[in-house]
């Protein structure tokens, strides 16, 4: 689902728009996606990323950027190659939340990080991000994300199963967030 809404998959049957555009060369300006799997070069160095996203999307703020990196303690003259899957994928996640962008498209955004430093990330996550901005993450990490959510949709085999505002969903289910997720993909 996040490939197609980045523009990168053409959807098999249905439609989706972003800001009444199909996904495409009309939304990579408004869209951020950040990928399950960091494809950044692995031997380049943190400040030769933030050049590069600088000099490819006009809404990239470095200073947000550098801000994001220091507070996931990654210095620029690090090299990708040198760091830990969850170091990479936080220069990532700096990176992806470093764009101005209307949607955020985070697929996986703490997967790789340490269960002790995912509230921190999160929350570097929330800050950055434009208040009018939409975000859609996919995860299985439920129970990390759960306070951090409005809506959950869950889906399995490209169909939403289940789906609510969070708070909604807990208090007809009687169970957190998490335990509802184990409950719907049990069947």
């Amino acid at each position: 689902m996040l490939r197609i809404l980045a523009g990168l998959n053409q959807p098999t049957t249905g439609l989706v728009t972003i800001a009444g555009h199909e996904p495409g060369q009309d939304t990579k300006s408004i869209v951020s996606y950040l990928p399950d799997t960091p494809n950044l070069p692995v031997r380049a160095e943190v400040g030769y990323m933030i050049r590069y996203f600088a000099d490819f999307f006009n809404d990239f703020n470095q200073a947000t950027c550098e801000n994001l990196l220091t507070q996931f303690g990654i210095l620029p003259t690090a090299r990708l190659n040198e760091m830990s899957k969850g170091q990479r994928e936080k220069v990532h996640v700096a990176l992806t939340m470093s764009r101005e962008a209307r949607v955020y498209l985070l697929d996986e955004p703490i997967s790789g990080v340490d269960p002790a430093a995912r509230d921190s990330t999160l929350q570097a996550i929330l800050a950055a991000m434009h208040p009018e901005a939409l975000m859609i993450i996919t995860t299985h990490l439920v129970a990390d994300i759960e306070s951090i959510l409005d809506e959950a949709f869950f889906m399995r085999h490209g169909r939403i199963v289940a789906s609510g505002e969070v708070e909604e969903l807990r208090s007809n289910s009687q169970l957190s967030l998490n335990d509802y997720f184990k409950e719907v993909y049990a069947s």
